[in-house]
């Protein structure tokens, strides 16, 4: 897949992954995110591909990103992980070793935990994204919503709330909110 390891690009990089999200609409099943790395330093540098996909060890995606130093990748579904990496490439299309793995799990899933039992709380899972506040709201009716967690993400990972308050209700609603 990275091309024959005897015959090495001519440029020696070590590509730098930086993550920018793009969060979609509430509604969308599907969301982006761009990839940005440090340029080849060595001459014969034609492109760059980027690999990814579910499984950081079989990549089921290919994309040439051309001369560019930043790429798009839509599609992605919410909750799951996806693996990165990026080689350079030059015009006989022998690629460079991979840059390094980047992991990175899809914001926008909210999964809601069963209780185990009834007077244990409900508790709300959720992906965070580095860079943004993420609040979960809880309401008995859909029209009055109070904060009940808040989350300053430093990591892209799986969190969660507990909902101390909802033991005691009969109906419970829940939405999360990011900035």
């Amino acid at each position: 897949m990275f091309g024959n390891p005897s015959k090495s690009c001519s440029a020696r990089w070590i590509g730098i992954l930086f993550l920018a999200l793009a969060f979609g609409s509430a509604a969308d099943a599907a969301q982006s995110l761009t990839l940005a790395w440090n340029p080849g330093t060595g001459a014969g540098i034609a492109g760059y591909h980027i690999y990814y996909g579910n499984d950081g060890a079989n990549f089921q995606q290919m994309v040439d990103a051309g001369t560019n130093t930043s790429y798009r990748v839509t599609g992605l579904q919410e909750g799951q992980t996806n693996s990165f990496v990026v080689t350079a490439y030059n015009a006989q299309g022998v690629e460079s070793a991979p840059s390094n793995l980047i992991s990175y799990i899809v914001p926008g899933l909210v999964d809601l935990a069963p209780k185990s039992g009834p007077r244990s709380p409900t508790l709300i899972r959720f992906v965070v994204a580095p860079g943004h506040t993420f609040q979960v709201q809880a309401s008995v009716d859909l029209t009055t919503w109070n904060t009940i967690g808040q989350i300053i993400a430093t990591s892209n990972a799986w969190t969660q709330v507990e909902d101390l308050e909802g033991v005691n209700l009969k109906q419970r609603f829940y939405r999360l909110v990011w900035q």
